[in-house]
């Protein structure tokens, strides 16, 4: 065979294996999500459950400044970063969506969602998709489902998100509890996540992504994903606090690491770092309370305490700290 003849059977047999490959379906993500821009902060997210394992690592994509995507049903998950990629090259939702679809054999048995940096919408059930599936797009919004136990359960995700207050992922994960109370995945459930990237790219990827939760395999997704939005809205809190405690503006940090405390009451380390900032401002009481209750707990933290004196991050002298570590 001579090496033209070679060069093109290898391109024969590629293009063969390319569209064999595109013809398989998916993982059969059968299950509802929301995609939604928030109108004030321009922040864009994704939120999903599916009776499936680990539903986020194919079904939620999303990049600050470009947009968001969900890709289910017999899902294609190539919709997603070509999706992206899409945007990032000025197209609109529609327009993707259009390009994605057109150039997808699968296209029947696929869902999909897209809203832009503009908060452009645009969403596709195809026809083969198992019922009961539909859509329902709104102002800077789209909610989607497939193999429902019925056909009141986008409708009902619809409602909860356009009357739900509060933060985009609070409202997206109301559509989620919506969607739950209305029958939810004829299957049941196992997985879920919830994804909000910023409005507008910082250039460091790890800033640009304000949320990322997963819950991989668990008998109520939605419910430990609420808890888990507060977990980490309380170390958001955290990490406040740690950045007023490097700038030694203790006013701040006991602000935060309160704020914290409250909304994870029963984590040690929040209650621990709140007394520390207490100390530091001087109330002295008040840390030995709290410090008291957490070396209880666990004497650890009691070792730590006169590890954080010695680098300076507690600001007290020797006999203040032998009263704060006291044992009682």
């Amino acid at each position: 065979m001579t090496k033209p003849m070679f060069v093109i059977w290898s391109v024969i047999a590629m293009s063969l294996i390319n569209a064999a490959a595109q013809s398989r379906p998916g993982p059969l993500m059968h299950t509802y999500s929301v995609v939604a821009r928030d109108t004030e902060t321009g922040e864009m997210g994704v939120a999903v459950q599916s009776h499936w394992f680990s539903v986020g690592t194919i079904v939620s994509w999303a990049e600050a400044g470009v947009g968001v995507i969900a890709t289910q049903s017999l899902v294609n998950p190539a919709f997603g970063p070509e999706g992206l990629q899409y945007l990032k090259a000025g197209k609109k939702a529609d327009e993707v969506l259009q390009l994605l679809i057109a150039g997808d054999d699968g296209r029947d048995y696929r869902q999909l969602a897209i809203v832009d940096a503009g908060g452009r919408v645009a969403a596709w059930t195809g026809a083969q998709c198992i019922a009961c599936a539909g859509h329902n797009t709104g102002e800077g919004f789209s909610v989607q489902a497939n193999m429902m136990l019925q056909a009141t359960v986008w409708p009902a995700m619809h409602a909860a998100f356009q009357s739900a207050r509060g933060s985009l992922a609070e409202r997206m994960l109301t559509a989620l509890e919506a969607a739950e109370a209305a029958g939810g995945d004829i299957r049941g459930r196992q997985s879920a996540a919830l994804l909000v990237v910023r409005a507008q790219p910082t250039g460091r990827i790890w800033e640009d992504r304000l949320i990322d939760l997963r819950i991989e395999d668990h008998p109520e997704p939605v419910k430990e994903l609420r808890r888990l939005l507060r977990v980490d809205q309380a170390y958001k809190h955290m990490n406040a606090g740690d950045l007023a405690i490097e700038r030694r503006d203790e006013i701040t940090a006991l602000r935060e690491y309160g704020l914290a405390e409250q909304l994870f009451p029963e984590n040690l380390e929040m209650r621990y770092w709140h007394a520390v900032s207490l100390a530091n401002i001087g109330k002295l009481d008040e840390a030995q309370r709290i410090f008291q209750e957490v070396f209880q707990r666990d004497n650890n933290w009691r070792i730590l305490t006169e590890r954080i004196q010695a680098v300076g991050l507690l600001n007290v002298n020797q006999q203040q700290l032998r009263v704060l570590t006291a044992g009682k």
